[in-house]
């Protein structure tokens, strides 16, 4: 029978702990409709930008009719040989099976580009330290390089996803699409959380580059939660007061979808090339934004699930725990009394 001293500390110690998980759930809470709001503060520029694009794309010679190429490099297709791969993980954990699922959807996307040649960029710790112990990092290969396939980790941000910044966003896709440009990469994939509402959410690996076609997402590969994990993040969002319900954008959605939509003929005065080289830079910089804000969000829903289920877990402990040292102290009463009436029956 455990000492009644032993048990009291060990309640004492798992109340304290019931307290920092309590108290972390509602921070991740009170994190994750920022990170909500940022998300939806985006989607109007995203779609406006994409109107204006479909706009050009449909009143502008995307390709040259004598050469039948595109007369942008970012619309070229051509076999992959040389693949980039942006995996966007947590900085922190304490966050459940969040990174981890994500790696797990790294290593299936890998398989599946196996014979190629590779280029990991990891955006946040978690991913970089596992990425860069299986991968090692090294200089990116050139066009003319002969060296056999391999997969390497070429480069790493860690710290930035506290406050998300689009010019970190900007500053990885001017990075790509330069390199797309001298033909170094064939495509560029993101993969990320994608985020709707606690219960709604997938790990996909979307294609960014090359570009097929604007305002449509290419998902490579997409995952679902399962409902067990739904079930959890429903009920860790009631008792921190988070809707489970995407909020309603359609007002903002249709004022943003009539941008640049007017059914008449544009005349541009510069030509279809220059357009596009001013505009497809940044839809490809508010397509990795968009990944990068929505990634915090679920990062925030997963963290605020798994400290719910901590709390939870700590609240079954101590009551396991009391009731131990219940029977402890009623099985030390019960001995001295037996003591007391042998002693009182010996006399």
């Amino acid at each position: 029978m455990p000492n009644i001293l032993d048990i009291r500390r060990r309640i004492r110690s798992v109340t304290n702990t019931r307290q920092i998980t309590k108290a972390m759930k509602m921070v991740s809470a009170a994190k994750l409709r920022r990170a909500q709001d940022r998300a939806l503060a985006a989607r109007p520029y995203a779609q406006m930008l994409t109107n204006v694009l479909k706009s050009l794309v449909s009143r502008a010679e995307i390709y040259d009719p004598e050469t039948g190429e595109p007369k942008h490099p970012l619309l070229a297709q051509r076999p992959e040989k040389n693949v980039v791969l942006i995996v966007v993980t947590g900085d922190k954990g304490l966050a459940g099976a969040f990174n981890t699922n994500i790696l797990k959807a790294a290593a299936r996307f890998l398989e599946t580009k196996q014979g190629k040649n590779i280029e990991i960029e990891a955006i946040g710790r978690k991913g970089r330290d596992f990425l860069r112990r299986r991968h090692p990092a090294a200089a990116p290969r050139t066009a003319e390089s002969q060296e056999p396939p391999r997969t390497v980790l070429v480069g790493e941000q860690v710290g930035v996803l506290n406050k998300v910044e689009y010019a970190l966003a900007s500053g990885l896709a001017e990075r790509i699409i330069e390199r797309y440009g001298k033909c170094e990469i064939d495509s560029v994939y993101l993969l990320y959380n994608e985020f709707k509402s606690v219960i709604s959410q997938r790990l996909v690996v979307e294609r960014v580059l090359p570009i097929e076609q604007v305002g449509v997402v290419s998902v490579a590969q997409a995952e679902e939660m399962g409902q067990k994990e739904k079930e959890r993040a429903l009920e860790a969002a009631k008792g921190a007061g988070v809707s489970i319900r995407p909020a309603d954008t359609r007002a903002i959605d249709a004022e943003a979808a009539g941008f640049a939509a007017a059914p008449v003929d544009y005349i541009y005065e510069q030509p279809p090339g220059e357009l596009f080289s001013a505009l497809l830079p940044k839809y490809v910089g508010i397509q990795v934004f968009h990944g990068l804000l929505e990634s915090v969000a679920a990062e925030h829903a997963a963290r605020m699930t798994a400290m719910d289920a901590a709390t939870n877990n700590a609240t079954d402990m101590i009551d396991a725990l009391t009731l131990a040292m219940n029977r402890a102290r009623q099985a030390k009463i019960t001995k001295e009394i037996i003591e007391i009436v042998s002693g009182a029956a010996a006399q």
